[in-house]
């Protein structure tokens, strides 16, 4: 139901902006929310949008160089990532929340597959 894209392998310092479309459900009425785990780590949070949109929260490691944002209209969320770092490989996953816009893995419900970010130096 969540479907996540837009990863690839970029260089240091390279941009992309990874998707989320939502299906078989409306998500318009979820916080959202966007994670990673890099290999051999634990999944961390990464970035969380309120439903409307209105509100968004970023990890102190991404902050100034991840936005978070949504298009309910297109049931879409999108995360830009600039300024990549090797640091920041990881495969990411998005996922979606009715108990509030949350850090916490355990309170989101439903997960998209992940998609594989590779930053090479």
């Amino acid at each position: 139901q969540l479907q996540a894209s837009g990863g690839g392998l970029v260089q240091t310092g390279g941009s992309l902006r990874l998707s989320c479309a939502a299906s078989g459900r409306t998500f318009s009425a979820y916080n959202m929310g966007w994670f990673r785990q890099a290999p051999g780590k634990e999944r961390e949070f990464v970035a969380a949008i309120s439903w409307r949109g209105l509100s968004t929260y970023s990890a102190d490691s991404v902050k100034g160089r991840f936005t978070i944002s949504r298009d309910n209209a297109e049931n879409t969320v999108y995360l830009q990532i600039n300024s990549l770092s090797p640091e920041d490989t990881a495969l990411y996953y998005c996922a979606a929340s009715n108990r509030g816009m949350t850090t916490r893995e355990y309170d989101y419900d439903y997960w998209g597959q992940g998609t594989q970010v590779t930053v090479s130096s």
